[in-house]
């Protein structure tokens, strides 16, 4: 009967070297895969929201007092598409009255990219109801209406969906 506990002498065999050799191997590949990875999104990408930060950050306490107006006014804003390649803003204030007498602007671009992007000066069709057309392609939009009057600015951000 042949003896089974028998080391073979002849051939290839696995060593702890060998195991300690494939694992730093392995290892070794991973981490220079991903300081690769991490040097080229640092090379492609900036950190940078904006073009100019030093002066988004000046304008800031000018932006949370534009907010703080905003709801003190109090209105609502209800954006859309129309017949065809109308865009339609309705505004209402707090007490459900339209608001009529604004100057409309809306700027239109994909959530993604700013290619593609938009404006759009909207006229008063009805009291409080602003239209205008802009050929939109199918698909989601982000929707940001500017709204000047006699009370001040107003901005409203609406996502929409055009067929």
């Amino acid at each position: 009967m042949p003896r089974t506990d028998a080391v073979p002498t002849k051939g290839f065999r696995i060593t702890g070297w060998h195991v300690l050799a494939g694992i730093t191997l392995f290892f070794a590949i991973i981490i220079a895969v991903d300081v690769l990875f991490m040097v080229k999104a640092y090379e492609s990408f900036s950190g940078q929201i904006v073009k100019n930060p030093y002066e988004a950050g000046l304008a800031w306490n000018q932006h949370l007092l534009d907010e703080k107006h905003q709801a003190a006014l109090g209105w609502t804003v209800d954006a859309g598409l129309g017949e065809g390649d109308e865009v339609v803003v309705t505004v209402v204030d707090k007490n459900n009255a339209p608001v009529a007498g604004l100057k409309a602007n809306v700027v239109l671009q994909r959530p993604a990219t700013e290619q593609g992007r938009l404006e759009v000066t909207l006229t008063e069709a009805a009291p409080g109801v602003y239209r205008g057309r802009g050929a939109l392609a199918p698909g989601a939009w982000d929707l940001k209406a500017l709204l000047s009057g006699p009370q001040g600015p107003f901005e409203a951000e609406r996502r929409i969906i055009a067929p």
